[in-house]
């Protein structure tokens, strides 16, 4: 009887540091995967185009390390406040060049503003949120010519039903941020809508001198867009980067 509960103690001792000499060997391929992963963050729903992110729109996600060359961002509160370049889907990691803490935003010492149609003589169809672009004064009360020699970035071009104006199928966003000249501009020239309404980061001054030139009447904006002025704001942006 004794010789019997000894062999089964050994017996299941001996299982026992079978399933021991097992487990330690997962828990070391376990390690050994997870040090070759990362944690990157991914949103939690399909994000839009020029949509701010919250914090609560993101989640962390474990993909392989390499795979995106140091390009995700892998801290939330990094992306949490940021606007999305392009569309960003559900669990994509997000790249750095894919949003843009200050794309929209007013820059230092300028605000939004609306322009008043009434102020307004012709605006390019192919100016988009984002842009750069050139003011001139056009009108009987002064010479015709640019109203300020820098350009001014578009905040938002929007349609008279309220909805900012891009080709759906092909958002100029993505082009521009995948460095196509020429597939952006068809994006923007295919776009339906007519812009109806113009907001414009602006200072204080470059406001009052619109208002002062356009408000009685006599002269009025013209605000045309240049591929060139890609250039300008790739310059600008540098400039306003802490």
């Amino acid at each position: 009887m004794n010789r019997r509960r000894s062999l089964v103690m050994t017996a299941a001792a001996a299982l026992f540091a079978v399933l021991l000499v097992y487990a330690i060997g997962r828990l070391q391929e376990i390690r050994t995967a997870r040090e070759g992963m990362t944690y990157v963050v991914v949103p939690k729903r399909f994000i839009g185009a020029g949509e701010t992110i919250a914090a609560g729109d993101l989640a962390l996600r474990l993909v392989p390390k390499g795979v995106y060359d140091g390009e995700a961002i892998a801290d939330i509160q990094a992306a949490a406040g940021m606007e999305a370049v392009i569309p960003l889907g559900e669990g994509e990691p997000i790249l750095s060049w894919k949003v843009d803490r200050f794309n929209l935003f007013p820059g230092p010492n300028e605000s939004t503003f609306q322009i008043p149609k009434d102020y307004i003589r012709s605006i390019s169809n192919g100016i988009r949120a984002g842009d750069r672009v050139v003011v001139y004064l056009s009108g009987e009360g002064a010479a015709s010519g640019r109203l300020f020699e820098e350009t001014v970035k578009v905040a938002s071009v929007k349609s008279s039903s309220n909805m900012e104006i891009d080709n759906m199928d092909d958002p100029h966003l993505l082009s521009l941020a995948e460095g196509d000249k020429e597939r952006m501009y068809a994006s923007r020239r295919d776009a339906n809508g007519m812009i109806e309404y113009i907001n414009l980061n602006l200072t204080e001054a470059q406001w009052l001198a619109i208002d002062t030139a356009c408000k009685d009447g006599t002269n009025q904006i013209v605000i045309a867009y240049s591929p060139e002025t890609m250039d300008a704001a790739a310059a600008a942006e540098g400039e306003e980067a802490p």
